[in-house]
């Protein structure tokens, strides 16, 4: 390995807040807003502290949580931030994580201005009775909106997430976001498995048999449809749940 490579890291930041938080999810996350302020305050001050531990930087990944509830101005601040206290090389790859329900393209513009060159979109489905299951904030067509603007604001890299192994879900009703998925061409794939994490508002109804999760081999087959179908489409899978485009496509 390459000596200078391996001293570069990958910078993550986790921004804590969502506008409501999704009954699957178990990372950590606040839905009062009113401490942002703080958070970026203390955000900063850390940097500062850390900034000797670290040589360079070459992966920016701005994560959550919901990232996107923050305003141009508060990202613009975190990435100034970064810059100022980290040695984040030429041409890193900066990610910013979005919801569908809290971006519009001028927001989608300014993220890019900032300085994000990738956008990775929480999409989950593009159908709403998934989406109302998982308790999400967006639509479907919200969902295919934030994707086209993103085009528009200029994202020539973008990875949408998907969940499947949904109660009830079918082998044909995951093909239809897996096709939808495919239609729009994100650069980058993530297909999650529904898992149901301890203390989780979902995984207290499962206990409650208020819904009948998918078993284990019906699951396992929405696997293998995932992968065969994103293989036949150009997408090489590079980790359980990732799949990115292929040079050759």
């Amino acid at each position: 390995m390459n000596s200078t490579k391996a001293q570069h890291a990958g910078l993550y930041i986790h921004i804590p807040f969502c506008i409501k938080k999704c009954p699957y999810c178990d990372f950590y996350s606040t839905t009062d807003t009113s401490l942002k302020a703080a958070f970026i305050e203390a955000l900063q001050h850390e940097m500062a502290m850390v900034s000797n531990e670290f040589s360079a930087f070459d992966t920016f990944y701005i994560g959550g949580g919901t990232p996107s509830v923050f305003d141009v101005e508060d990202i613009s601040k975190v990435i100034e931030t970064a810059h100022k206290f980290f040695n984040i090389l030429p041409h890193t790859e900066t990610t910013m994580e979005v919801n569908p329900g809290t971006v519009t393209p001028e927001r989608l513009w300014g993220y890019r201005s900032s300085g994000i060159n990738r956008i990775n979109i929480g999409v989950q489905s593009f159908q709403d009775k998934n989406l109302d299951f998982l308790g999400r904030i967006h639509s479907g067509m919200d969902a295919l909106l934030s994707v086209k603007w993103a085009r528009k604001a200029g994202f020539d890299n973008i990875g949408i997430d998907l969940i499947y192994g949904i109660p009830g879900q079918s082998k044909a009703s995951w093909l239809t976001d897996l096709k939808k998925a495919v239609e729009i061409g994100p650069e980058h794939l993530s297909c999650y498995m529904l898992t149901y994490e301890t203390g989780t508002p979902m995984e207290r109804c499962r206990q409650q048999g208020i819904f009948q999760p998918l078993g284990d081999g019906r699951v396992g087959k929405l696997f293998e449809t995932t992968t065969a179908f994103l293989d036949a489409h150009g997408y090489t899978q590079y980790e359980v749940s990732n799949f990115a485009v292929s040079e050759s496509k």
